[in-house]
């Protein structure tokens, strides 16, 4: 799992999963965290969603994480227990230990159904026990329905009617009807039932009826309850943001986290979307909500890229050296970056060459370098992060090899001409030109007769499901670099995409193409 990403999405229902597809559609690098509880798992389908009436939830859930994965985006199962604001955005806690980086958060954690707490309603829940007509009173059109009462009784007794005649409402601990709502329910004929509901009875997994404090026992198909609506957004505490309770008719429904139009949250880069924000919306307001909050995220980003980009251009104009990445930190959060094995390019390529004098370009944490120098290769080891370079030199030591370890900025860096009798670099994250200046530089410092292996990601590979950089401009063919290799002075052997196999999500394998080059200078 790449731990650093653009937009962390916490919370893998229909909000989340829209938010992050519109993310990776828009080229991000995105993670949903999902704990595998949503809230609509109890109900058989989803409802008044266009194009999408009767889907089973979970159904609805597998098609939409396809569809994130099919654009690069990964989902993971998993809980967070906390997150923390750091210099570069936000660390996300999991449940097992783990952490993650985004540069922005979007919460869609959605919410809790508490429940009433009477026999039978939870066993029910979400099938015989309901509490919004615009979800489920078409399944329970003309039956006898019962409204458990509460502050808003009445108000739910008169709407349930709009689908059933047979509508009782349970007066039970909510407050009596004023004398224009008694005439309101007679006038539409909604039966009133004073006294306390003692519990549902339940036969043979359905309701049976409603049984009263008195022990008499009103037969119901259905029963409408009034959940309190919590917000799960407890981690977020630790950005400083608290929920706030939401009234309705003069009573406290639920807990929400508060937001702007779009999304945006009191804390800069945290955004909300779906129940966890609005109580009330249904599925496809929740999808729609992530939507636009993820065009919010993107507006965002595109503004901090931008002035990033600008003061970058300012210190190269100034004659500062600018770092695309931050690789020092990158090594930091990890105790180890990459698997430690040698690339397998590398392997296949270089493990009949009689052994020399060899450059490895971005070596980071050494596995390459220590696989030549212990086939007798005399190896200089290049990189820009001292932090890969210490752990190469331990793993150098462990393996009992020595290497010539040097900390390079390759931006404007030169190795001596016609040096090496290998000179290799493998995914390098180096953009457009720039790449293309080195890769001549590194041509150059082979020596006659000697090797150049150069590999990278394709450019066939934009749109794989597996976890690639989204840059566009870090792609390359194999032509593009054997196009700037003098025929007179080369002879390239390999320059092909070459198919491998390569994790995309949920443990899923796909293939992806590096690039592949090799070539040899004529003597």
């Amino acid at each position: 799992m790449d731990e650093r990403y653009d937009v962390v999405v916490i919370g893998g229902g229909a909000a989340g999963l829209s938010g992050a597809l519109t993310l990776s559609r828009a080229r991000r690098r995105v993670l949903v965290i999902d704990a595998g509880e949503p809230r609509n798992a109890p109900a058989g389908h989803v409802h008044n969603y266009l194009g999408r009436e009767g889907t089973p939830p979970a159904d609805l859930l597998a098609a939409g994480r396809e569809e994130v994965a099919g654009y690069g985006g990964e989902v993971m199962t998993g809980s967070v227990t906390g997150a923390e604001r750091i210099d570069d955005g936000f660390r996300v806690d999991l449940s097992d230990g783990r952490a993650v980086r985004a540069r922005r958060l979007l919460v869609t954690t959605g919410l809790v159904d508490e429940l009433p707490d009477l026999p039978g309603v939870r066993e029910l829940w979400g099938r015989d026990v309901l509490h919004c007509p615009y979800c489920h009173g078409w399944e329970v059109r003309d039956q006898a329905v019962g409204i458990l009462g509460g502050p808003a009784g009445v108000h739910g007794a008169l709407l349930w009617r709009q689908w059933t005649a047979d509508v009782t409402l349970f007066q039970h601990t909510g407050p009596a009807p004023t004398d224009d709502e008694r005439e309101q329910l007679a006038a539409r004929g909604v039966r009133l039932v004073e006294g306390e509901v003692a519990a549902l009875e339940v036969a043979d997994g359905r309701l049976h009826g409603v049984r009263l404090a008195s022990g008499e026992v009103v037969h119901r198909q259905a029963v409408v309850v009034a959940p309190r609506f919590t917000a799960r957004a407890g981690f977020l505490t630790t950005l400083g943001l608290e929920t706030v309770e939401l009234e309705m008719r003069g009573a406290v429904i639920g807990s929400y986290v508060p937001s702007d139009a779009m999304g945006a949250t009191s804390v800069p880069g945290v955004w909300v979307a779906g129940n966890v924000a609005n109580l009330m919306a249904q599925v496809i307001v929740a999808a729609g909500a992530g939507l636009h909050a993820a065009g919010a995220i993107n507006a965002d980003l595109i503004a901090e890229d931008t002035r990033l980009a600008v003061a970058a251009h300012h210190a190269r104009h100034a004659g500062a050296q600018v770092h695309e990445h931050d690789w020092d930190e990158q090594y930091r959060s990890h105790p180890m970056l990459w698997s430690g094995r040698p690339n397998p390019p590398l392997v296949a390529e270089a493990a009949d060459l009689e052994p020399g004098s060899a450059l490895d370009v971005g070596c980071g944490e050494g596995a390459d370098a220590i696989w030549l120098a212990d086939r007798g290769w005399r190896v200089t080891g290049v990189d820009l992060s001292t932090v890969a370079l210490e752990r190469a030199a331990g793993h150098a030591v462990d393996a009992g090899v020595a290497v010539d370890w040097q900390c390079v900025d390759v931006i404007g860096w030169a190795p001596d001409e016609k040096s090496y009798d290998l000179v290799t670099s493998h995914f390098l994250h180096l953009r457009g030109e720039p790449r293309r200046k080195l890769f001549a530089r590194l041509a150059d410092a082979v020596a006659p007769g000697g090797t150049l292996l150069l590999v990278g990601h394709d450019n066939s590979d934009l749109h794989t499901a597996a976890r690639r950089p989204h840059e566009p401009e870090m792609f390359f063919a194999a032509e593009e670099v054997t196009a700037s290799l003098d025929s007179a002075d080369w002879d390239v052997v390999v320059a092909e995409a070459r198919p491998r196999s390569a994790a995309a999500h949920e443990g899923e394998v796909t293939t992806v193409h590096d690039a592949v080059v090799v070539a040899r200078r004529r003597r």
